[in-house]
């Protein structure tokens, strides 16, 4: 906070900024985040912002910690060791200081999971405050619907029972419901958002072959693309001035185009299943590579760095006939809103990043961790351990399948990850793993033959005492 003041910009900031200036309901993203900035719009701090998202970095890490320490029974230094990443790792530091939703949506989700594992059997009021969580975290970002498909399937192995699972769906739906309805009196559709096809437009765009589609209608023969004129990156389908979207009339992210971009998408995964799970896979291990790499292109990767020169500055764009974006962030500030480098506060924070950070591989490492520890307690399906690291997964795979990689939403699946490796060691765990060994080794000494037996050793006989 000190280094790069009063903020970091990325160029979603500004749409949410925009909203929280004047609210209505965004039709590409959801607008929980931007309602956070609209509840500390009143103080007119871009600096607090900053501060509000470093505590909630803290407290997942605290809340991570408590979980292993208290519940799990992990020696202080473990518990430590596994919060860790999400207080350390110079990217998740730099995340917390950017505009962005990433970080809220994290603290929620780890918010909801440390709920549910606290209480091993838990009351309504928990499932209610779970579901409530989840749904909040839904309004931040899209992926926390598959967050509630995890969490009722966890409920569900558990056995916590239907009631507890219609308490926290209902509690979910409650404000997701209500968003939808505000979304439906201002723009006439029930609905989050308007964009699920044009992202995922954007996750076809790199194999899509009209001349392998069957029947493809004539008002979607727009969509294609040759291999020779492809850009090289499926964000480049939604983001560039070239995108096949603009060939379409009216506008690039309006409801006609969303539903022109999912019709096509579909039907590209279904003409080629084998080409969709290829780019699925490729972006979902490229989060396991050990460098870290220019991507998708030097401008956008410049924000998520810290940089001696401000990379994000306010941009002069028309959010809308009557707003410009530098106008809005400097409104909500009430001054300068500009990105200031302070030295040496900003050398000591771009030497950090440096040198400490959490490589994809690591990443790895700490998810083949946590399936380790959910093997010895297979016959109940991992144990309490699965949730975390099931969401975690989740939320790895899911950009891959429904747009494309980005080291952004790598993030938000560490404190999971990193949760479930903790929870390998806990003595539950364990425990099991003493009594395998226990009973390989009885086995063992079971099944060794028997040793021979010596042969009899011949008698000696006395000699006869001679009577005198």
């Amino acid at each position: 906070m000190l280094g790069y003041q009063p903020v970091m910009f990325f160029n979603d900031s500004f749409d949410y900024l925009h909203v929280a200036t004047e609210p209505y309901p965004h039709p590409l993203r959801p607008n929980g985040y931007a309602f956070l900035l609209l509840l500390l719009k009143p103080f007119h701090s871009f600096a607090l912002v900053a501060a509000v998202q470093h505590l909630m970095g803290l407290a997942m890490g605290v809340m991570i910690y408590a979980l292993l320490r208290r519940r799990f029974g992990l020696p202080g230094w473990g518990a430590a060791l596994a919060a860790a990443p999400v207080l350390l790792d110079a990217y998740q530091l730099q995340l917390e200081h950017l505009v962005l939703s990433d970080t809220m949506f994290t603290f929620l989700v780890v918010s909801a999971v440390t709920l549910l594992l606290w209480h091993d059997r838990p009351s309504w009021k928990i499932a209610a405050a779970v579901g409530l969580i989840i749904g909040l975290s839904w309004l931040t970002r899209s992926v926390g619907m598959p967050v509630l498909l995890g969490v009722l399937l966890y409920m569900l192995v558990r056995r916590s029972g239907w009631k507890l699972m219609g308490v926290t769906l209902a509690a979910c739906m409650l404000p997701v419901l209500a968003y939808m309805g505000w979304y439906k009196a201002e723009s006439g559709k029930f609905a989050i958002t308007e964009s699920n096809g044009i992202f995922l437009y954007a996750r076809v765009y790199k194999f899509a072959d009209c001349h392998k589609m069957k029947d493809l209608p004539v008002r979607e023969y727009p969509l294609c693309t040759l291999p020779a004129n492809r850009l090289p990156n499926s964000q480049d389908g939604i983001w560039n001035a070239q995108s096949p979207l603009n060939r379409s009339p009216g506008m690039r992210f309006g409801p006609e185009n969303n539903a022109l971009s999912n019709d096509y998408a579909k039907r590209a995964i279904i003409s080629q299943p084998g080409d969709y799970l290829r780019v699925v896979a490729h972006d979902f291990f490229r989060v396991f590579r050990w460098e870290r790499t220019v991507f998708p292109d030097p401008a956008t990767y410049s924000q998520y760095e810290f940089r001696r020169t401000p990379t994000r500055t306010l941009p002069d764009w028309q959010m809308d006939a009557n707003s410009i974006a530098s106008a809005e962030a400097r409104a909500y500030e009430r001054g300068d809103a500009e990105t200031r480098v302070v030295e040496p506060f900003g050398a000591v924070a771009r030497g950090y990043q440096d040198v400490f950070y959490l490589r994809g591989t690591m990443v790895g490492g700490i998810l083949l961790i946590g399936l380790a520890g959910l093997v010895p307690l297979w016959r109940r399906f991992g144990g309490q351990a699965a949730l975390p690291w099931t969401l975690a997964t989740g939320l790895l795979l899911a950009p891959a399948a429904t747009a494309e990689f980005d080291y952004r939403y790598v993030l938000p699946a560490v404190p999971l990850a990193a949760l479930a490796a903790g929870m390998a060691f806990s003595p539950e765990v364990r425990r099991t793993v003493a009594g395998w060994k226990r009973d390989r080794r009885r086995a063992a000494v079971s099944d060794a033959p028997a040793p021979p037996v010596p042969a009899e050793q011949a008698e000696t006989k006395v000699p006869e005492v001679a009577a005198k």
